[in-house]
């Protein structure tokens, strides 16, 4: 921890659509922002022109938005701080820590292969850079050369990583960075610092496909006089084949699980566990979630993505809803099912109370509640032909004729349900599953007097005729 206020950050690239595994990389730095009352910055860094797309960033901020991982400033766009990116440069450019390199792309590839064919490390050789005593080749005309950072090419560059522990790089095995193109647009490892700097983050919380971006990033830290932020970088999110999660190989985009009513609450608590840990805390809130999150439990091995642990996760926190907040959140779901939400009326409450314990997702739910709003079912094949038999006619008859007359209440029914039972000499289960299949399309339902008084008398009476 520094003396400074906790400034973290989230920087994705908006070249594809944002997945499980990138914002869980915007989760951590939030909660511990939140977590020490500091602040969380949005930048979107879209300097890739050519493969950046408006759709990308708004799943980007729907996705967060969703999760309720609000940034405190934000989003804030690279493509809109160009002035500044050069600003600094010149500022660099001056001090002499930047130089102009005339070699061509041709001449790189070939340095490239005589490195490769002497089992060399690829890696630019120093040509333009100056030194005392040194000549340099004469400026080829008319070519616009990029800029390279001189790297030191003594020593190490070190840092104690909140994640991984302490990592160290020769600066010998570094070459000299393009910061920036013939065109004088500065390049990512440069546009990274300046941001940072500007924005005073404290702490970087990103993926481990950043390590080696990060000794590069504090030669320039440190070229520019500024302090060097805390460094953790998280372990990759594999996918349940074990492969790096990635759009390619079929991850969904965030806002999908939104759209197959997933809970933003049991996304963070899923979220969390893949790659943090609180002893051995399966289940907890975003409250506990954040009085808990700390840099020091973060894991060093690769979390992998399991849909059925997520599933089980949501169903938990469904569960644990109160009913009406429950109502709400399932309403655009049913009305998406297919039943407007000026149908929908004060039973929603206890019908979403009777049925979440089956549930996993708010579409599961809507498909339960809409059940109670239709005119018309689907039967469920199987059951109807197990169930709804010859032989159980004259109990669903005694049962119909009960129904229209009892006095509507789920003690009343269940007394009637008791009379038939007797008056006919058969089972719960010989007229339970029948009036459950034909009454809700299938024999697995809650407790039958319960899911009958919600239903209706009208709709039961229907549904008992209807074959």
């Amino acid at each position: 921890m520094t003396a400074h206020k906790v400034r973290t950050r989230f920087a994705p690239s908006p070249t594809g659509f944002i997945h499980l595994g990138n914002i869980r990389s915007a989760l951590y730095p939030w909660a511990f922002a939140r977590a020490n009352g500091g602040d969380f910055i949005l930048r979107i860094e879209d300097t890739d022109v050519e493969r950046s797309t408006q759709a990308s960033v708004d799943v980007i901020l729907e996705g967060m938005a969703w999760l309720q991982l609000t940034p405190d400033e934000g989003p804030f766009y690279q493509m809109q701080r160009m002035d500044r990116y050069k600003e600094v440069l010149a500022q660099l450019q001056a001090a002499g820590h930047v130089y102009p390199c005339y070699m061509s792309v041709e001449e790189l590839d070939a340095l490239r292969e005589r490195q490769m064919a002497n089992k060399e490390k690829p890696r630019y050789d120093g040509t333009w850079r100056p030194a005392p005593g040194k000549v340099l080749p004469p400026v080829p005309e008319g070519v616009k050369p990029v800029l390279r950072f001189k790297t030191p090419q003594d020593g190490v560059v070190a840092w104690d990583d909140k994640c991984k522990g302490r990592i160290e790089f020769q600066n010998s095995e570094l070459d000299d960075l393009v910061i920036a193109r013939p065109d004088g647009t500065p390049t990512y490892n440069f546009c990274v610092c300046v941001d940072d700097i500007d924005m005073g983050i404290t702490h970087v919380i990103r993926g481990d496909d950043h390590v080696n971006n990060t000794p590069r990033q504090i030669h320039i830290f440190e070229a520019l006089g500024a302090q060097v932020p805390v460094f953790a970088h998280l372990p990759t999110v594999l996918n349940e084949q074990g492969e790096k999660m990635s759009k390619r190989n079929g991850a969904k985009a965030v806002t999908q699980y939104r759209d197959e009513g997933y809970l933003p609450d049991a996304m963070v608590n899923y979220l969390a566990r893949l790659g943090w840990s609180h002893g051995d805390d399966e289940i907890f809130s975003r409250a506990q979630f954040l009085e808990w999150f700390n840099l020091d439990h973060l894991g060093r091995s690769a979390g992998q993505f399991d849909e059925a642990k997520l599933r089980w996760v949501n169903a938990q926190h469904l569960k644990a809803l109160d009913d009406t907040q429950l109502a709400t959140l399932v309403t655009p779901f049913v009305e998406r099912a297919g039943v407007p939400a000026a149908q929908l009326d004060a039973r929603l409450p206890r019908i979403c109370g009777l049925f979440k314990d089956r549930c996993e997702t708010l579409v599961d739910l809507a498909n339960w509640v809409r059940l109670f709003y239709v005119e018309s079912i689907e039967r469920n094949a199987e059951d109807f032909a197990k169930h709804v038999t010859p032989a159980v006619e004259p109990v669903l008859a005694a049962f119909a004729a009960a129904i229209e007359q009892v006095e509507w209440s789920k003690e009343a029914i269940a007394a009637a349900i008791k009379d038939v039972l007797k008056a006919q000499g058969v089972k719960m289960p010989q007229l339970a599953m029948p009036v459950r299949v034909l009454t809700l399309g299938t024999a697995h339902t809650p407790s039958v007097d319960a899911v009958l008084e919600l239903l209706g008398r009208e709709k039961i009476c229907a549904r008992l005729k209807t074959r």
